[in-house]
């Protein structure tokens, strides 16, 4: 019995959610943190991204706005860009070892960001694969560049 309950829920899974082009994407983002991505297809070419990842035990949040274009003339890549913004808190930088703040203090930045990546949505299965690079620019707080965001993001996919 719990084979057919498995099966079922296989089968329904995969109908449900694979798709070259999907709608909605939930997973995780890996790069020097880990965090949670989600990622709302407005049409084949407009997309935005929320992302919500930890580093130096403080947390970031950003939003993206892309746009989408074929990647390989191969059904399923595709390259993205974009732009967007961040808010992060960071405490006790010294404690920590954060780079930017080595005082004992709760320290918050708000900067702008941008995006350049490729992603691959398999056909058979649920499931996005990313790679980007999101350089970022911290305007409010600690000012300074944040040139080192490559990661790695792996998303369930919903049509």
């Amino acid at each position: 019995m719990k084979k057919i309950f498995l099966l079922a829920g296989l089968i329904i899974f995969s109908v449900l959610g694979a798709s070259a082009q999907y709608k909605l994407g939930v997973g995780v983002r890996l790069n020097y943190g880990y965090g949670l991505s989600v990622k709302y297809n407005m049409t084949q070419k407009k997309s935005v991204e929320g992302i919500l990842y930890s580093r130096w035990r403080g947390i970031n949040i950003t939003g993206l706005y892309q746009i989408h274009a074929p990647a390989f003339q191969t059904a399923g890549w595709r390259w993205y860009y974009g732009i967007g913004g961040h808010v992060g808190v960071w405490g006790d930088g010294a404690r920590y070892g954060n780079p930017w703040f080595d005082n004992y203090n709760s320290n918050t930045v708000i900067g702008a960001d941008g995006v350049l990546g490729l992603e691959y949505t398999f056909k058979e299965i649920p499931l996005n694969l990313s790679l980007d690079w999101k350089p970022a620019i911290n305007l409010i707080g600690y000012q300074g560049l944040w040139l080192d965001d490559v990661a790695f993001t792996a998303r369930f996919a919903i049509k």
